[in-house]
């Protein structure tokens, strides 16, 4: 049975050479993949923005969910982690085939931790950091790798480039603090955990979805509660009480070293301004330019005024 490819995921056709021979080749390797490990298609496919996800069942009727995701460097690990994790606070991995990037998950629900009150959901979310940040694997990447090469890349930002230099300075500062410091590393980390990758699930209400894992420290993790779910930010009385206090409810919830957590904030907000710098001209995203920019700026100042 052909799984058809939603319309908006073949528009990602438009990304260049790459993504078009992915796609290309998808319904094939979906129709093998499903004769290979013995599947029938149970419903309508869905998809993010690097994977493809389609309803299944098992040989023995078991539901589950086929993801196959265009290979790039944040997904190398997931199958890695899912193993590690053997679905204490995490979705359950059936059967892996990283040569083809594909991966048989325990089925989930829709429902993720969008429609709860961000207080809500930013403590769900802390309460699942304990099950997550397992002893680090050794075939991670590790955090401080990162940190070392963005404190150059900070400290390389012409004067004129659109970010107040003082906060460039600071964050260049803490990432080159960050990454000589040994608790930076040993835990592995998912780095991606915000409201939608996190989904209702039947062995237990919320389980974890999508890791982009590597070996960190678990601080670096609060950074996506602050930045997604912004249009209610926006709406607050203020955008710094509403950063910090969601701020305050995940550090508060998860036992973690206000500093510290304020110090990978700031690091992690000024670098996501540079990634969208360093853009080549005309690159298209969801968020205009200037307003994610001042977005990272924001989350940056809020967390510590």
């Amino acid at each position: 049975m052909s799984v058809p490819i939603p319309a908006t995921f073949a528009r990602y056709a438009a990304r260049g050479p790459a993504w078009a021979d992915f796609l290309d080749r998808l319904p094939r390797l979906l129709g093998d993949l499903v004769a290979d490990w013995q599947l029938t298609v149970d419903g309508e496919p869905a998809h993010g923005h690097a994977a493809l996800v389609v309803p299944v069942r098992t040989r023995s009727g078991r539901p589950a969910a086929l993801k196959v995701g265009y290979r790039h460097e944040e997904a190398e690990h997931e199958s890695l982690a899912l193993q590690h994790w053997h679905g204490r606070g995490a979705v359950q991995l059936l059967r892996a085939d990283p040569h083809r990037s594909a991966l048989l998950l325990e089925r989930l629900h829709a429902e993720d931790l969008g429609d709860l009150w961000d207080v809500e959901a930013c403590e769900i979310v802390a309460g699942l950091y304990g099950q997550l940040h397992v002893p680090a694997p050794p075939q991670l990447r590790l955090l401080p790798s990162y940190a070392e090469r963005w404190a150059r890349e900070l400290d390389a930002l012409p004067r004129d480039a659109p970010l107040p230099r003082r906060l460039v300075e600071q964050a260049a500062a803490l990432a080159r603090d960050l990454s000589r410091d040994e608790a930076s590393s040993g835990r592995m980390i998912h780095t991606d955990l915000h409201y939608a990758n996190v989904l209702a699930g039947d062995r237990v209400p919320w389980l974890v979805i999508d890791p982009k894992p590597l070996n960190g420290d678990p601080h670096y993790e609060v950074a996506p509660m602050l930045w997604n779910r912004w249009e209610e930010i926006g709406s607050a009385r203020s955008v710094r009480d509403g950063v910090r206090r969601r701020f305050h409810t995940v550090v508060d919830a998860a036992g973690f070293d206000e500093r510290r957590a304020r110090d990978w904030v700031v690091v992690r907000m000024l670098v996501n301004a540079l990634w969208r710098l360093q853009d080549p001209p005309g690159t298209r995203r969801l968020t205009a330019d200037n307003d994610h920019v001042t977005r990272c700026v924001a989350v940056a100042k809020a967390v510590q005024d």
